[in-house]
């Protein structure tokens, strides 16, 4: 839960400024995955077909995400 404390604490920060540049520095969120930014596909799956990836990422030890780009990298060579 969020307290009054925290909202003050943050709107006191919005108001003094951000440093952009520190901001956008690489390192804050997911890491990056090459000198790229990356795109976000989005793609319709059946429950049988999401049963079945997360099946083959639980086997491979891989998230959802790792085992798409594994199917892929397969399917494209």
């Amino acid at each position: 839960m969020v307290t009054e404390e925290q909202i003050q604490k943050w709107a006191d920060e919005a108001e003094t400024g951000y440093d952009v540049p520190e901001l956008k520095r690489r390192g804050r969120g997911r890491p990056g995955r090459g000198a790229e930014p990356m795109q976000v596909v989005a793609v319709r799956l059946t429950a049988e077909e999401l049963e079945a990836l997360d099946a083959a990422a639980e086997r491979g030890d891989l998230s959802r995400s790792e085992a798409i780009r594994a199917a892929l990298a397969h399917y494209a060579a």
